[in-house]
């Protein structure tokens, strides 16, 4: 099954990252066009990330309910429509429900993926092909940006729009002939499908709760990096759409080779191990980071490779941690995999744009809101990891069916 599953399930989870990156050059121009600030214009992103987390709550238990190829047909379907109305809207307030549709319609996508590989592999296995797909992941960070803004270049932001939507179409022709049903005979599927009791048993478990946490801080120093980064490189440093999507391209393909080498890492490491390394290289990144914004610089391209050199780093970082935590925090729940993948998502994500909203909301520049973020939640989870009496909290555990 696995040479079968694994190509569709990469065409589905470059809806994701399509949705986050390939517009990114074009947010400056977005801002003037609707009059707003480069802080709404950012919500664009926070909100997405935000209603995919909060959807996968809505949409988990649906996936083991009625199965993960109905769910994705679904989601790919309301990501065509949403990016249909992303095209044509004329107020800022309809772009923002825009990406609250898509939002939803890609958590729906990424339920599916991630059930579908904790269905069909084992844990080791698991989080080697997680980090397969966060390669996948991170091939888009690469491309989406240069696409994005020769796209726009010719014919405006709102055609990176009509891509993604374009994109859709074809993965939902895939999926809809190709995607096997993964979900496994011993799925619960009785009962409401919202009860508490539904939960409890994902949200008691320290383990998955720890692993949560380490997914979410994750992801909250990719969107603050994210998304600080094209008003700042842009416009205040006064670098062109283009040099910042080349700038951009050389840390995503840094991070496509580590999420590459990421499994021969785990194999040898350990998942547990393999978090370890990947959040002292994010302490790590937070002190280059500070360090390059001391040294002197006589030029806004010099200032951007400053600000921009120290995220190798958090990219190497991020793409060694997210497969192993991913994997660890799913261990325990192969009969319920969809609603613990939600919660993994809802957690993941929505707290991830609740940290980065809040930082927002602060004055700090974008070099020193991206070093509050990394080397605020990397130091907190070593720490936390250093205590004996937390072990339980993020030891390797035997696999559960």
């Amino acid at each position: 099954m696995s040479r079968k599953l694994l190509p569709i399930l990469m065409s589905m989870v470059v809806l994701s990252p399509l949705a986050i990156d390939i517009y990114l050059p074009s947010m400056p121009e977005m801002a003037a066009e609707f009059s707003v600030s480069d802080t709404q214009i950012q919500s664009t992103l926070v909100l997405f990330i935000l209603s995919m987390g909060i959807g996968q709550i809505l949409i988990g238990p649906l996936a083991d309910r009625f199965g993960r190829k109905p769910i994705a047909l679904f989601g790919i379907s309301l990501y065509i429509l949403s990016s249909l109305l992303a095209v044509y809207v004329s107020d800022f307030q309809f772009l923002q429900l825009a990406r609250v549709l898509q939002g939803i319609a890609a958590c729906a996508t990424s339920i599916v993926v991630f059930s579908a590989v904790r269905d069909s592999f084992s844990n080791q296995q698991s989080a080697q092909y997680y980090s397969y797909l966060n390669g996948v992941i991170c091939v888009i960070p690469a491309l989406a940006p240069t696409l994005g803004g020769l796209l726009a270049l010719q014919f405006g932001w709102r055609s990176t729009f009509m891509f993604m939507m374009a994109y859709a179409i074809m993965v939902l022709v895939v999926v809809a002939f190709k995607l096997p049903e993964t979900r496994p005979t011993n799925t619960i599927t009785n009962g409401p499908l919202y009860r508490w009791s539904r939960y409890q048993p994902v949200l008691a478990n320290s383990h998955f709760v720890f692993y949560a946490l380490t997914c979410m801080f994750a992801m909250a120093a990719i969107l603050t990096y994210v998304s600080y980064a094209p008003s700042w490189v842009i416009k205040h440093l006064g670098v062109s759409e283009m040099t910042f999507s080349t700038l951009f391209g050389i840390n995503a393909l840094i991070n496509i080779a580590a999420c590459f080498t990421a499994p021969k890492v785990i194999k040898k490491l350990g998942n547990r191990s393999t978090v370890v390394l990947a959040l002292w290289l994010i302490v790590d990144s937070a002190i280059a980071q500070v360090v390059t914004q001391i040294l002197p610089s006589s030029s806004g391209l010099l200032s951007a490779i400053y600000f921009m050199t120290p995220m190798l780093l958090l990219c190497i970082g991020f793409a060694l941690l997210l497969g192993p935590a991913t994997s660890m925090a799913l261990s325990g729940f192969g009969e319920r995999a969809g609603t613990a993948t939600a919660m993994l998502g809802c957690m993941q994500m929505s707290g991830a744009a609740l940290l980065t909203g809040l930082v927002q909301l602060t004055d700090l520049s974008a070099p020193y809101a991206n070093v509050l973020m990394l080397g605020g939640g990397a130091i907190t989870l070593l720490l936390t990891m250093a205590i004996p009496r937390l072990g339980h909290w993020h030891h390797e555990r035997l696999e559960v069916a």
